[in-house]
């Protein structure tokens, strides 16, 4: 049966790019509508993203965070109105409504949902991508988990003590979630789990850095739980550097100014160079290439990120079968529709954003008009390590705001994850793996492949440091000492970009 043909299609037919948050959402609200929905997504597997840097962590197995997509919609495919598709979408065709994957083949619609996400940002600097990966694909996960751990091993190898303090040196660009997140967990790492698994070195003496170039963590939260927050990293002891504006990224660490009074008491930049064979991209996204495509073929307007503007009903101007949901989307919330506010980059978002989508493909087969998007924020939340975690809750119902953190917050955040985890399967998992966590402070999912066989050409032990030795840096007392930027082939991976921090997962 050929996809393009729409006699073989007697339903409408509902396309939707990306199994997501918000695609998986828009195909189960979908489940006993009178449409055809086919899902094509670039992998056979729905992510929950909030929990993948567990994974790179080696805290949680991959699939304790993934599923099959077809597992997850097998109902839905054995009631045969759905049909699952693993292919990249390379075009979207407004005028002709139909959309063109990988090898050419044409798939039309009758209504569309675009939910293609979001990948890394490095703000123009994307040759940073292969020295520090972002955090957003199982494949960055194992890269990060491999790089990190093979870190231990160089160390271990390496007998002279400068040259093994770039080894034990790990730097985390970006103190959104993400990068608060792992900075936490890879200290409790150094100080916990590896402690007594070498023998030529202390994993404790291991320096774990947060690099931001606002002045303090976590900026979409409120100030005193940022500050608690930054304080629950020390206690960890992870180090955190704000107001420090990354300036290049080599194979051997990092290059950043700090804003610090000149002999006039004015603030100027000052240069700085931190040795590091270890760097985790958390401090940009960008929206997904489709939204050029997209924007190419209907002119809709993008945003400075490259995601789509959208209408009060998700949908762009002029095409009211086209609908963009999630990370793409530059939506707005209409709950006071005299004063709608952004809808931020999270993941609820992106659920509420793909159950409204389908609401509105539904109401327009009824004849009915669609209705605005309203975003119903319940908080944030971030976790810093074991009992460590800010909690922000908004209680619309009593209109009330409660902050708390630390173990009850931790416990909280513990929760809610396993909660909305997909699968009972997946919550039992987690459960027991963070419950062998909590008590041994051990990580089973410590194993990677052979590095040779993945980055045949980026074997990081092989790289010459530069002739000038680099002067290590102090999260108190930064130096101010900024060696001959090298350039060097180092650690290749996939990657991405980087900046402000990354949104609240």
């Amino acid at each position: 049966m050929s996809h393009a043909s729409r006699s073989s299609a007697p339903k409408p037919r509902v396309v939707i790019i990306g199994c997501g948050f918000g695609g998986l959402e828009a195909a189960k609200a979908l489940s006993h509508a009178p449409v055809e929905i086919v899902v094509i997504d670039r992998t056979n597997h729905h992510l929950f993203q909030p929990l993948l840097y567990q994974v790179a962590t080696a805290g949680l197995p991959a699939p304790a965070i993934a599923g099959p997509i077809r597992h997850i919609l097998r109902k839905q495919i054995a009631r045969g109105n759905l049909t699952v598709l693993m292919g990249e979408v390379t075009s979207i065709d407004a005028a002709s409504s139909c959309i063109v994957i990988d090898g050419g083949e044409h798939i039309h619609y009758d209504h569309l949902i675009v939910a293609a996400g979001a990948t890394h940002s490095y703000f123009g600097r994307d040759d940073w991508a292969k020295y520090a990966p972002g955090l957003k694909t199982l494949g960055d996960a194992f890269t990060i988990r491999r790089r990190v751990l093979t870190a231990f091993e160089q160390a271990e190898r390496e007998t002279d003590p400068a040259k093994r303090e770039p080894w034990l040196t790990f730097a985390i660009v970006g103190a959104g979630p993400t990068g608060v997140e792992m900075a936490g967990t890879l200290a409790e790492i150094a100080q916990q789990t590896l402690r007594s698994e070498f023998r030529r070195i202390d994993s404790r003496r291991a320096r774990v850095i947060l690099l931001e170039g606002a002045g303090r963590v976590l900026g979409t939260f409120p100030d005193d739980m940022s500050q608690r927050a930054k304080e629950q990293l020390g206690e960890l002891g992870a180090e955190v550097l704000t107001g420090a504006k990354v300036t290049n990224i080599t194979a051997f660490g990092i290059h950043y100014d700090t804003m610090e009074p000149g002999p006039d008491g004015t603030p100027q930049p000052v240069s700085h160079f931190l040795p590091s064979r270890t760097v985790v991209w958390a401090a940009g996204v960008a929206a997904s290439p489709l939204g050029r495509a997209l924007s190419k073929s209907t002119r809709c307007q993008l945003d400075r990120a490259g995601r789509v503007v959208v209408q009060p009903d998700l949908t762009i101007p002029d095409h009211s079968n086209i609908y963009v949901v999630g990370d793409l989307a530059s939506a707005k919330s209409y709950l006071d529709p005299d004063n709608p506010t952004m809808v931020p980059g999270v993941s609820p978002g992106a659920k509420q954003m793909g159950r409204k989508a389908a609401f509105n493909i539904m109401r327009r087969l009824q004849g009915k008009e669609a209705q605005a998007f309203r975003y119903f924020d319940y908080g944030n939340l971030a976790t810093i390590g074991k009992r460590a975690a800010v909690a922000v809750l908004d209680l619309p119902f009593i209109n009330k705001r409660v902050k708390f953190s630390g173990f009850s917050a931790w416990l909280f955040w513990l929760f809610v994850h396993v909660y909305f985890l997909i699968g009972f399967r997946n919550r039992t998992v987690v459960l027991m793996d963070w419950a062998w966590a909590y008590f041994t402070s051990q990580r089973h999912a410590r194993v990677f492949p052979d590095p040779h066989a993945l980055e045949p050409n980026a074997m990081v032990v092989r790289v010459t440091p530069p002739s000038t030795p680099p002067v290590s840096v102090s999260a108190a007392t930064p130096s101010a000492t900024a060696p001959n930027q090298a350039v060097a082939s180092a650690p290749g991976s996939n990657g991405a970009t980087g900046g402000q921090a990354a949104p609240a997962q």
